[in-house]
């Protein structure tokens, strides 16, 4: 089968493709400027944007199924562009947001659930993957200050989380890709163990061979730490789930050995993948 992958050069799209490959199947990889990307010899690179509907026909054209992640502005485009081209299958990375309450307040959940509906409304059989807390996502707020001073500072170590190894998310993808029973089917996605952030962060320590500080600050001083980091966004709803999960064990699953066969990777086995973006 045709496979086409969107974000390839990122944290998910990549082992999607990777994945695609090695099950024998003819993968695209898409990127807004094929010249640029440093993707493995062989590779078939086509140039396409999802926000530049014209550049969808081209990528899309004979293909069975299409790994996407959430791209609000031309959501709808989208669909048509894969309706028209005959794929048959859709998988979209999108976010346990759209499952909270409240979520229609939230512009995380808001981007993620209009891509959603645009895939629903339309023809294409769909999988939509709802990943909570993404492992990869400490490397935001704690790369640098591991790899500066040793420390990282939190305003709630005691909070508790379940991250998600990016390629337990890749794995999901390429099963719902590659074998019957997944169509028009949500799977959220948690990890398989709750861990405190001072716990995770034990981890880390251990898989680079050098000790980490942690420090305690306050919420606002943390604020004005991961600003200069992370989006506005993403520092505001992650200081909120961490305060809400101070003290308290986190939702954990076993999607990821229900769908794929394989038991969801701990956070320890991520650090040990991670290892030196942190020295």
């Amino acid at each position: 089968m045709v496979m086409v992958v969107f974000g390839a050069t990122g944290n998910i799209g990549r082992p999607v493709a990777a994945g695609l490959r090695a099950a024998g199947h003819e993968v695209r990889v898409t990127t807004r400027d094929p010249g640029s990307a440093a993707f493995p010899p062989g590779w078939h690179v086509v140039a396409a944007d999802l926000l530049r509907p014209e550049t969808l026909p081209a990528a899309l054209e004979g293909a069975d199924g299409v790994f996407v992640y959430a791209v609000e502005e031309g959501a709808r485009e989208f669909a048509r562009a894969a309706e028209k081209a005959g794929v048959r299958h859709v998988v979209l990375l999108s976010s346990e947001a759209v499952t909270h309450e409240g979520a229609e307040d939230s512009p995380i959940a808001r981007q993620h659930r209009t891509v959603e509906v645009a895939l629903e409304e339309s023809t294409l059989d769909w999988t939509f993957l709802r990943p909570g807390l993404l492992a990869t996502n400490t490397r935001w707020c704690w790369q640098r200050p591991i790899r500066e001073a040793d420390r990282v500072r939190l305003p709630y170590p005691g909070a508790h989380t379940a991250p998600v190894h990016e390629d337990d998310l890749a794995a999901l993808a390429v099963t719902a890709l590659t074998r019957p029973g997944h169509e028009r089917r949500a799977y959220r996605v948690l990890g398989p163990e709750s861990l405190t952030l001072a716990e995770q962060i034990q981890h880390v320590a251990e898989a680079r061979g050098r000790a980490i500080t942690v420090e305690h600050v306050t919420p606002d001083e943390a604020r004005a730490e991961l600003g200069a980091m992370m989006p506005e966004v993403a520092v505001e709803a992650m200081l909120a789930h961490w305060a809400a999960q101070d003290g308290r064990r986190a939702e954990i699953s076993t999607v990821v050995e229900e769908v794929t066969g394989r038991p969801g990777r701990t956070f320890a086995e991520w650090a040990a993948d991670h290892a030196a973006d942190f020295l």
